[in-house]
Order: C-alpha cells, then sequence, then structure tokens
C-alpha cells in the first residue's frame, strides 16, 4: 500500500508546523537556543495534539548533524532517520503495553551507556501514568540522577494518576486543545496542497467533530475524502457523522419558542428519519442556544461561524426567547445528551429531552395554558400539576401539630382562588419542613425554597433561578404528598424563579458567614494570638477558622 494517510503524511517536522502549541515552543526553543535543556520533560493534553510529535521534534534539535538548536535540518541522516522512526538513540516505550518493572530495568540500565550515534539518547516513554508503583519507584532513581547524554521525555493523557514524586522532577507542558477554527484552517491548508475540493461547511463540521484533536480531525477528513469520492461536501459529512443541517436544528428552537408540542414532535420525528446521531443533534442544539445567548447577552462575542444557523433566525429567536429559558433549554439539551446512554432506545431519549424543555418552558402572562408550566409575574414558573390527575383528598394528619398548620393556613386559604397575598399572611414554612421530616434531595429543594403566597389550593414557592432545576414535577409530588399529613389537606405546588430567595438555606449560609466573620474577628483581636504574630510570625489561616457549634 502506498497511500499513506493525512495525519502521518502532515504530522509536523519542526515547531513552526505545529499548530495551537505555542507556549511549549516557545519555551522549548528558548531553552534549545541557550543551551539549558532540563533532563526530564512531561507533556500532558488530550489524545492527537501533538505530545509524540514534539518528543520527536526535540530529539531532532537535540540530534541534529548540523548542530544542536531549535532548527533542525530535516535534510542530514539522524533527521531523516528520527522521521522515519529507526533513529536508535530515540527509544520509544509504550508504557500501556509496558507495565512492569522489568520493562523499566531494561530503559535504565540501557541510560548508562552512551549513544550510539547522536548526542543525546532520548527516551519517550507514551502513557506514562499506565505504569505500575513498582515501575515507578525503579524510574525515579534515574529521574533524580540522571547521567549526562540521557534525556527523558514523558507523555500523557491522565497526569493525576503521576505520582508527585515523578512530577515533581518534570519539567511539565500543558498542551492545549485545538479550538475547531485552528483545526479548520490546518485542513483548508492540506487540501489546497493535496488539491481536494472542500465546501466550507463541510470543514467546520469536521473541525467540530474533531473535539480539540487535530489528528482525530485528520482521519475524519481522511473518511470524508473517502465516503466522497475524493470531494468533501457538507451533505456527505453529515451523513457520515450522523447531523443534520441547521435548518433542522433551528425548527426544533422555533416550536419551542412556539411552546408548540405538537409542532415540536413533528420536527422530532422529522429529523428521526435521516437517522442521525442524536447526540450529535442534541450538541448542535446545544450550540445553537450558545449562539442565542451570546446575541441577546453580549451581541459583540457572536462569531457568526460558517455553517451555524442564519442570522435572520438567530435574531429572531433571541428576541422571542428570554435569557433564562435559553439558559435553561441550554442545560436540558447538556443533560439530554449525557442520559441518552441511560435511555430505553435513542429515540425516546431524544424525544424525552425535547418534552422535558417543553414541560419546563416557562408560560407567558400572554399566552393561554396549554398543560405547560404556568407564569406569575412574568418569571420563571415549574409547576408539578401539568397533565396529572387531582390528587385523593387524604384523612387530615391526627394530632395538634395537623390542626395547628390548618389553623395557620386559614388566613391564606381565605382569600379568592388565583389571588396572591404577600408571605406575611401564611404559615411558617420552616416549621412547616421541620414537622414533615423531610431528607435527602427533598429536603434540600425545600430548604432552598421560601412560601410566597397561596392560590386557592396552590402553594407557590420561590426558588433563585438556578435551583429551578430541581424542581422537576416528580419532586414536587413527592414534596406535595410529604406536606399533606402535616397540613391535614392536599395542595398543588408551584415554584416561581427570583433573583434573591430568603429561604431557610439562604440564612443558614448567611448565618453561617456572620459567625465566620465574628469567629474571625475574635481572633484577630486575641492578644495572646497577636503576641505570636510579633514574635514568631504566626499568622492566621482564614481557611482554618470554624464558628463554635451553637450551645457551646
Amino acid at each position: 500500500m502506498s497511500y499513506q494517510v493525512l495525519a502521518r503524511k502532515w504530522r509536523p517536522r519542526r515547531f513552526g508546523e505545529l499548530v495551537g502549541q505555542e507556549h511549549v515552543v516557545r519555551a522549548l526553543t528558548h531553552a534549545l537556543e541557550s543551551g539549558r535543556m532540563h533532563h526530564a520533560y512531561l507533556f500532558t493534553g488530550t489524545r492527537g495534539v501533538g505530545k509524540t510529535t514534539i518528543a520527536r521534534i526535540l530529539s531532532k534539535s537535540l540530534n541534529c548533524e548540523r548542530g544542536q538548536g531549535a532548527e533542525p535540518c530535516g535534510e542530514c541522516a539522524v533527521c531523516q532517520a528520527v522521521d522515519a522512526g529507526r533513529f536508535i538513540d530515540l527509544l520509544e516505550i509504550d508504557a500501556a503495553s509496558n507495565t512492569g518493572v522489568d520493562d523499566v530495568r531494561e530503559v535504565i540500565e540501557n541510560a548508562q551507556y552512551a549513544p550510539t550515534r547522536g548526542r543525546y539518547k532520548v527516551y519517550l516513554i507514551d502513557e506514562v501514568h499506565m505504569l505500575s508503583k513498582n515501575a515507578f519507584n525503579a524510574l525515579l532513581k534515574t529521574l533524580e540522577e540522571p547521567p549526562d547524554h540521557a534525556l527523558f521525555l514523558l507523555a500523557t493523557t491522565d497526569p493525576q494518576k503521576l505520582p508527585v514524586t515523578v512530577l515533581s522532577r518534570c519539567l511539565k507542558f500543558n498542551l492545549k486543545r485545538l479550538l475547531p477554527a485552528q483545526i479548520e484552517a490546518q485542513m483548508r491548508h492540506i487540501l489546497g496542497a493535496e488539491g481536494v475540493d472542500a465546501d466550507d461547511v463541510a470543514l467546520s463540521l469536521l473541525a467540530r467533530a474533531a473535539d480539540g484533536s487535530l489528528r482525530d480531525g485528520l482521519s475524519l477528513l481522511d473518511q470524508a475524502i473517502a465516503y466522497g469520492g475524493g470531494r468533501v461536501r457538507s451533505d456527505d459529512v453529515r451523513s457520515m457523522l450522523g447531523s443534520i443541517d441547521s435548518a433542522e436544528v433551528l425548527g426544533l428552537a422555533h416550536a419551542l419558542a412556539d411552546g408548540d408540542g405538537v409542532l415540536l414532535l413533528a420536527e422530532a420525528r422529522r429529523i428521526v428519519a435521516f437517522a442521525p446521531d442524536f447526540a450529535t443533534v442534541l450538541e448542535d442544539l446545544a450550540t445553537l442556544f450558545h449562539r442565542i445567548q451570546l446575541r441577546q447577552l453580549v451581541p459583540g462575542l457572536d462569531r457568526g461561524e460558517a455553517g451555524e444557523a442564519d442570522e435572520e433566525d438567530l435574531a429572531l429567536l433571541a428576541r422571542r426567547l428570554s435569557a433564562e429559558e435559553v439558559q435553561l433549554y441550554y442545560q436540558m439539551a447538556l443533560a439530554g445528551r449525557r442520559d441518552l446512554p441511560l435511555a430505553p432506545d435513542a429515540i425516546t431519549g431524544f424525544e424525552m429531552a425535547l418534552l422535558r424543555m417543553l414541560a419546563f418552558r416557562p408560560g407567558r402572562d400572554d399566552e393561554a395554558p396549554r398543560g405547560t408550566p404556568s407564569t406569575a409575574g412574568g418569571q420563571a414558573v415549574v409547576s408539578s400539576a401539568a397533565g396529572r390527575p387531582p390528587a385523593r383528598d387524604a384523612e387530615p394528619a391526627s394530632g395538634r401539630s395537623s390542626a395547628n398548620a390548618r389553623a395557620a393556613m386559614a388566613t391564606a386559604s381565605e382569600t379568592k382562588p388565583g389571588k396572591s397575598e404577600p408571605n406575611a399572611h401564611l404559615p411558617d414554612w420552616d416549621a412547616l419542613l421541620e414537622r414533615a421530616a423531610l431528607g435527602g434531595p427533598l429536603r434540600e429543594l425545600a430548604r432552598r425554597a421560601a412560601l410566597q403566597s397561596r392560590e386557592g389550593q396552590t402553594l407557590v414557592l420561590a426558588l433563585a433561578h438556578h435551583d429551578l432545576v430541581l424542581a422537576d414535577p416528580a419532586m414536587l409530588a413527592q414534596l406535595e404528598a410529604r406536606l399533606e399529613p402535616v397540613l391535614g389537606e392536599r395542595v398543588k405546588l408551584r415554584c416561581v424563579g427570583r433573583d434573591a430567595v430568603d429561604s431557610p438555606a439562604a440564612r443558614a449560609a448567611s448565618a453561617k458567614d456572620g459567625a465566620l466573620a465574628e469567629a474571625r474577628a475574635a481572633l484577630e483581636a486575641d492578644p495572646v494570638l497577636a503576641e505570636l504574630g510579633a514574635t514568631l510570625g504566626a499568622r492566621i489561616v482564614p481557611e482554618s477558622i470554624r464558628p463554635p457549634e451553637q450551645g457551646t
């Protein structure tokens, strides 16, 4: 086979050809030109961003027959041998398959001998985090006292698994994930040199699918060239990747803006007919919401990338959707993508992610209810009652707590249905929660809420906007059931979003902050501590301060 894949054919052979790793190139260039080379380097980063490539270029720079420097000639026998993967003094070790201490001991013993052909022996240990504990211990001694002619280059995608004793003996460089624009530009350069015709939308799709890895991007580009019979076209790329046209995703967004469930499912099932990758569809939907939010909040940063949503549609959706809605839909698109493997099947998971957006869609004052969440005062609202049959009346709970709760609610119950009264006219929310003896997520939801008003048989709870995601219908239904024996009647719960909420959790956090401030002030005023600071240089570590337990 004479064909060489693009990722190998276009592998950078000098520092100037590297894409997106300028910070690493600059540091290594200065070290090579000044002769101040460290004996061990650690390159970290996701796959396909240049870890092994940098190590090979560094090996050429140190051993080039025309002299050591940041610009190897690329023509001498040493440079050509490194590029071909047959330079005898460059030893590449795959730690994923050579994890044992015996494999490392062989490297250590070999490191004591002078290089055969070059100035330095360069040891490249790829995926070094896969070494066993004993292997790391064996390597550590050599890293502490390396021979002058040896250079160790360690590469890993998971640096957290490396012992700190190894990390402390290496110069560490974090290689960046490449931006889609950087990958797209490199693809365009390569296709121009290869004489392959491609359209901008296709390259944008491939660059985003590469997920920060240039090598993955070039592999996808090879696949697209083969799929398209020597041409790279957007329709072929979408079919290959299992993605869809941006107009299809726009259809979903417009249906959500309309609050039209029938239209939303019709758009969804039209997409299903293309048999796409549903995770990619939800990712595209999240990307669309990101662009809408940029246009709403910081329009100057809307990049207008090729292949994205049509600008006219973007402007329309930015006007029709509130900023809070966009944030909610974005989070639900991400959650739906994450939960797809847990769904009964991919289509069900995809449709349920969209229906969840519709179910939690904040209502509008100018709209009639459609079985979706309603609104109060133009704020975001979540209700448990939509689509659920009325609960059967339960027998009142026995005991004084139930009677007291009913008496406390009497004033609020006298108001006309639908008319809200101030919070001052209701029962004590903290006392209700204490009697309900809630636990787990249900308790956390209730503690983050404040009882705002009563509307007939509905209690209106206020939640901070970022906490609305906790109030899904199932959780609210459970909370209603737990409050029923305490109140002696069945009530519905409806949640509205607020910027600030005087909830039990907020009050507890405020009290804790106050106690911490008082404790810190007391410590700072303590004469003994002041004396210790003056004589011994002692200081108070703010993170270590704990307020005294209540009652002690």
